[in-house]
C-alpha cells in the first residue's frame, strides 16, 4: 500500500502537486488519469524521488520513503518511464541491471541473479530473443524487456508511465494482461493510462487529477461515470453492455 498525503511538488520553479492525496492499494492495479500536465507523471517520479516534494508524505506500508536509502528504494519499487534511450546492449543484459540493487561494487552476479533474469525473460516471452541487440527489437518487445528488468529487480510495487504508448493494439492488450498478472501476485501495480476503455478493463482503482488536484479516487466505473470525468477531460464517457461486459467510449 502506498499512501500519498498532501504532497506539493514542482518542477523547474512551478508547483505542479497542489496537496495531493491518495491512496493505492496492494496487489490492484491503480490507474492515475486526468489531462496533460495536470500531475501524473510528477506523482509517480514523487515517489522514486526523482522529483522533489517541497511538502507531504509518501508511505510505503506505513513507511516514509523519505526515510529509506537509494538502495533500499530501489529494492522496492520499479519504475517504467515513458521514453528511454535504447541502449546498445543485448537483452539479457538490460535485463540484469534489474538486480543491481542486491549487488556490491564490484558487481558479481550470483546465481540467484542469474536464475531471476532467466525467469523474468521466460515470464515476458523474450527466452529466444535473450542474446538480441535491444536496437534490433521491435517496440513491443522493447517494451517487454524492460518490463523483464522491472521483474528481475523482483519489488513489490511497479510504476509505469503511459506502458502502452507506441505499441500497438496486440502488444497493448499483453502488457495491460501481464499486468493484471502481476496485480494478481500480490504486487502493488501503479499505471497512466488515456484509453477510457483499457481504465474500464483493466483498473482496480483510479485516481483522476486535474490542475494538480485529485478531482476523485475510487473504482473504475465510479469514476468514469462521474462528472469529474467530463469536468476534467471536457468529454462524456459513454458506457455500452455487450456480451463480453461493459465498454466505454467517448462522445464530446
Amino acid at each position: 500500500m502506498i499512501r500519498v498525503h498532501d504532497l506539493h511538488a514542482s518542477y523547474e520553479g512551478e508547483e505542479i502537486l497542489h496537496g495531493i492525496d491518495a491512496s493505492f492499494p496492494e496487489g490492484k492495479i491503480s490507474v492515475l488519469m486526468g489531462p496533460n500536465g495536470c500531475g501524473k507523471s510528477t506523482t509517480l517520479r514523487s515517489m522514486l524521488r526523482l522529483v522533489p516534494h517541497s511538502s507531504g508524505t509518501i508511505e510505503l506500508n506505513g513507511t516514509p520513503l523519505s526515510a529509506l536509502s537509494p538502495q533500499e528504494l530501489a529494492k522496492n519499487i520499479a519504475y517504467l518511464p515513458q521514453s528511454r534511450s535504447v541502449p546498445d546492449i543485448a537483452v539479457k543484459t538490460l535485463v540484469m541491471h534489474g538486480r543491481f540493487p542486491y549487488l556490491s561494487y564490484p558487481r558479481r552476479y550470483r546465481p540467484e541473479d542469474h536464475e531471476k533474469v532467466r525467469e523474468s525473460l521466460e515470464w515476458v516471452g523474450l527466452t529466444d530473443l535473450a542474446d538480441r541487440k535491444m536496437e534490433q527489437l521491435s517496440g513491443g518487445q522493447r517494451q517487454k524487456a524492460y518490463l523483464a528488468m522491472a521483474l528481475a529487480q523482483d519489488t513489490d510495487v511497479i510504476l509505469m508511465d503511459e506502458p502502452t504508448t507506441f505499441l500497438d493494439i496486440r502488444n497493448q492488450f499483453e502488457l495491460l494482461d501481464r499486468s493484471k498478472q502481476l496485480a494478481k501476485q500480490g504486487k502493488t501495480v501503479i499505471m497512466i493510462l488515456h484509453d477510457f476503455e483499457a481504465v474500464l478493463r483493466y483498473a482496480d482503482h483510479v485516481v483522476l487529477l486535474h490542475n494538480g488536484h485529485v478531482l476523485q479516487e475510487g473504482g473504475a466505473e465510479e469514476v468514469l461515470r462521474s462528472g469529474s470525468v467530463r469536468e476534467a477531460f471536457q468529454v462524456t464517457p459513454v458506457f455500452h453492455q455487450g456480451e463480453d461486459g461493459l465498454h466505454c467510449y467517448v462522445r464530446q
